[in-house]
């Protein structure tokens, strides 16, 4: 097993972060040929570092980062699910190719979870790859029966896109 850290985030992380999720879309099918979107990745991650509303975790292998996951609170209405109202969305959870499979991701989840557990919503959320469902079930996430439907804003009433 490879010797690693598990920690939050510094800004100087930002550039890791954004990698690793440049390398999750490409997992996912969905690279872009403009890495302009890699810089207002990097912003939006420094500007949010400090933030308690979100915590930030990578995981470094011989001084590198391999892994990350990423926790923030949202706000949420009270509902007969989620007495609390809020949740905790979990995003960016990816491990670099060559790291895969040795339970870097699981590390980064795991601390992303223990500090959601810590601000006082009742509900997770995320939305998982096919191949990352059996990572995150066995941390107690379960498939739900609505799934998640996106729109593009501005919104345009004709339905044109």
């Amino acid at each position: 097993m490879d010797s690693r850290t598990v920690r939050r985030a510094t800004p100087d992380d930002a550039a890791a972060l954004a990698a690793l999720r440049a390398e999750m879309f490409a997992d996912m099918g969905n690279s872009s040929q403009d890495d302009g979107w890699l810089a207002s990745a990097i912003a939006w991650f420094a500007a949010r570092m400090d933030d308690p509303a979100f915590c930030f975790v990578v995981v470094e292998v011989d001084d590198a980062v391999v892994a990350c996951a990423v926790g923030f609170r949202r706000e949420t209405i009270p509902s007969p699910g989620n007495p609390s109202g809020g949740d905790v969305h979990v995003n960016n959870v990816c491990t670099l190719p060559d790291h895969r499979g040795r339970g870097h991701a699981s590390a980064a989840l795991a601390e992303v979870m223990r500090w959601a557990g810590t601000t006082g919503v009742g509900r997770g959320e995320l939305m998982a790859t096919a191949s990352g469902r059996g990572l995150y079930e066995r941390v107690g996430f379960t498939v739900h029966e609505y799934p998640a439907m996106r729109a593009r804003l501005p919104f345009d009433p004709t339905g044109a896109s």
